[in-house]
């Protein structure tokens, strides 16, 4: 049987056109863009027409976007450039316990260095109301980072609410917005986001290249020395070939958005019809937001009580079928999901816990050959 990849939350396949677009940069354009030559001018022009075409997509000016390593380097420059170390007097960060460990890991860094970190929890849909950040914020108050979208069960967070917060106290706001990207309207000339971070590889891109949205308002320190590279925000070489994939990347999926979005939901619900065929309507349980527009689309998040995680994966795999247990970080770890966890799922809902994600390759008999693997697995396990 064909592999049937259901993991698009982890990494995404590289788009045909991107591949195209990187090629020619690989094979003739090999000039550094910091050089004053031809050569150098050359790459520094392609360098600069992707990062116009991102500034364009995502309504930003083209200042105001610096180049990263991926979405975990954006994140932590977003953290890093804003918190001096050690902790000044204003020594506050409010977060979310269901952020990627990119923040968390963090700001549990910055907790060593004398900062103070509220971690709010979520509610049992993975959401984090604005209400309760407002609650935690103190005259201290540096920072609030929280993601856009929860790149295990989905679940989308009151950006616009919490960010309206955090503007009328000056407090810069960070978003994580490495999952949402591509699958939810941005519009940073609207939305009340000083830092927003992104990357390639979930839009069928690169690996190994992000971008980190800086306001002008925001002064950032940078956290990497040695050039004066990205207006001297982040030294180090700039990827040309992969800069240019992740623009055409983000091209082409602002383009589909939408009709993206509606084969991503119609294959969620297909995907939700097969598993009650097999196991029936009491067989599982689907964690995350219930309603369309509080969650990402491609993402399906279940649990089947009676089977552990690592086996239902195990078994899955060796039917050709890849999913996982949530960010593809963590995958190895045999430690609960800290998602699942700040939801406050019980033990055997988030020890049984699968991570279903999908893309525009995905059909609709790959989602019923899975449902029937399923279905005889979680049976014989369950037995």
């Amino acid at each position: 049987m064909k592999p049937i990849y259901l993991d698009h939350a982890a990494a995404t396949p590289l788009l045909p056109e991107v591949l195209d677009a990187m090629l020619p940069l690989l094979r003739e354009q090999y000039g550094n863009p910091s050089s004053l030559h031809r050569f150098g001018r050359e790459a520094r022009a392609v360098l600069s027409h992707a990062r116009d075409t991102i500034a364009g997509l995502l309504h930003c000016a083209p200042k105001e976007l610096i180049f990263t390593g991926g979405g975990t380097e954006a994140d932590n420059a977003a953290i890093f450039g804003l918190a001096p170390l050690p902790a000044g007097p204003r020594n506050h960060i409010i977060t979310s316990a269901v952020e990627h460990h990119a923040v968390l890991h963090a700001c549990e860094r910055l907790e060593q260095a004398g900062y103070e970190v509220t971690y709010l929890p979520a509610d049992a849909s993975g959401m984090v109301s604005a209400s309760a950040v407002e609650a935690a914020i103190t005259s201290r108050t540096l920072l609030i980072s929280v993601m856009y979208g929860n790149n295990e069960v989905g679940s989308i967070q009151p950006v616009s609410a919490i960010g309206l917060l955090a503007r009328g106290r000056g407090i810069p706001f960070h978003v994580d917005a490495v999952q949402a990207a591509g699958l939810v309207s941005i519009d940073l000339s609207q939305l009340p986001v000083d830092l927003m971070s992104f990357s390639a590889h979930k839009l069928g891109g690169p690996k190994g290249i992000g971008a980190l949205y800086c306001s002008s308002r925001i002064h950032l320190a940078p956290i990497l020395y040695g050039g004066a590279q990205e207006r001297k925000k982040r030294a180090g070489t700039e990827d040309v070939a992969a800069a240019a994939g992740f623009a055409e990347a983000l091209r082409l999926t602002v383009e589909t958005m939408e009709e993206k979005r509606r084969l991503m939901d119609a294959l969620r619900t297909h995907m939700l019809q097969g598993l009650e065929e097999q196991l029936g309507k009491d067989g599982f349980i689907v964690n995350g937001p219930s309603l369309p527009e509080n969650r990402l689309p491609h993402i399906l998040h279940v649990s089947f009580p009676g089977c552990t995680t690592e086996t239902l994966l195990m078994r899955l795999d060796l039917e050709g079928i890849a999913a996982a247990s949530g960010s593809a970080c963590t995958s190895g770890s045999l430690e609960l999901s800290h998602v699942l966890i700040s939801m406050g799922l019980p033990q055997d809902v988030a020890a049984s816990a699968v991570r279903f994600s999908f893309g525009p390759a995905t059909t609709f008999e790959e989602i019923e050959i899975t449902c029937e693997k399923i279905g005889t697995i979680v049976k014989r396990l369950r037995k």
